[in-house]
């Protein structure tokens, strides 16, 4: 089964300054191009886009540029500051370097009225005019804050990533699933599979996140779906071939073309490749 990574974090300490890292010890280190290809390439990932790393503020363009000369690298999502008056000229920039093909702005952890104001939300509308996707990467307890933005801008497309972020390993359900099938509702957003190994335990089996994926697929359905490994996040508690093994076992029954819009169909579609 072909895949495209729709989400792969690549990090050059030697080029790059990571602010968050040092609250992450775990994953800490260099985690460049040729590693992750040495395992994701005989799994059947193709092909994978770069999704931003939360550099710091002044390496952001250059962040992107870096990602987009890399091996195997067919797109990026880049950073951005859609809070900012001046947002704009920083689309223009993407643009220029070709192959971006979205914006994320991690809210998860900021104020929550940061993607409220009139200024965030014009600057997302602006998104369509340059052929680009805003992912909304927030935890479960902050899905309430997707609805307003994704309602506020009919005709950009939104990726939510991580399934939402569920606690699973606090067994989360009905709050998550609630407000998961809100977002579902609107048309104008997809869900990408991923990162939900970073909300787990060291108990976790395939059983264990099957329900989560499941009721992603069920909710959104199969045309509105896609597939991300969160590399290297996803070694927290796993690696990657656990990852692209526990997704395919979870999809198993599914119809071959079914499998082949999570995977890598979905993806062509959703960012334009």
């Amino acid at each position: 089964m072909r895949i495209v990574d729709t989400h792969l974090h690549l990090i050059y300490p030697d080029r790059f300054f990571y602010p968050w890292l040092g609250g992450a010890p775990a994953i800490n280190k260099p985690w460049h191009v040729e590693s992750y290809w040495a395992e994701a390439a005989p799994l059947g990932i193709e092909a994978a886009l770069h999704m931003e790393v939360d550099v710091a503020g002044p390496q952001i363009a250059a962040e992107t540029e870096f990602a987009l000369g890399l091996d195997r690298v067919i797109g990026a999502i880049a950073n951005g500051r859609p809070e900012h008056a001046d947002f704009e000229r920083h689309l223009e920039k993407m643009r220029a370097l070709g192959r971006v093909k979205g914006i994320r702005r991690l809210l998860q952890g900021q104020p929550a009225e940061l993607s409220q104001t009139q200024t965030f939300i014009d600057n997302i509308r602006l998104l369509p005019r340059y052929d680009m996707s805003f992912d909304i990467c927030v935890k479960s307890h902050e899905l309430m804050l997707a609805p307003p933005l994704i309602e506020a801008c009919p005709q950009t497309q939104f990726v939510l990533d991580h399934c939402g972020n569920p606690k699973i390993a606090e067994r989360e359900w009905e709050s998550w699933t609630t407000r998961m099938e809100r977002i579902a509702e609107l048309p104008n957003v997809v869900c990408k599979v991923s990162g939900i190994l970073a909300n787990v335990d060291d108990s976790w089996t395939v059983d264990t996140i099957r329900p989560y994926v499941e009721f992603v697929i069920e909710t959104f359905g199969w045309d509105r779906v896609v597939w991300g490994s969160d590399h290297p996040v996803v070694t927290l508690f796993a690696d990657l071939t656990k990852w692209v093994n526990a997704s395919r076992e979870i999809v198993g029954g599914a119809s071959q073309a079914e499998q082949e819009k999570l995977f890598s169909g979905n993806a062509g579609c959703v960012y334009g490749l």
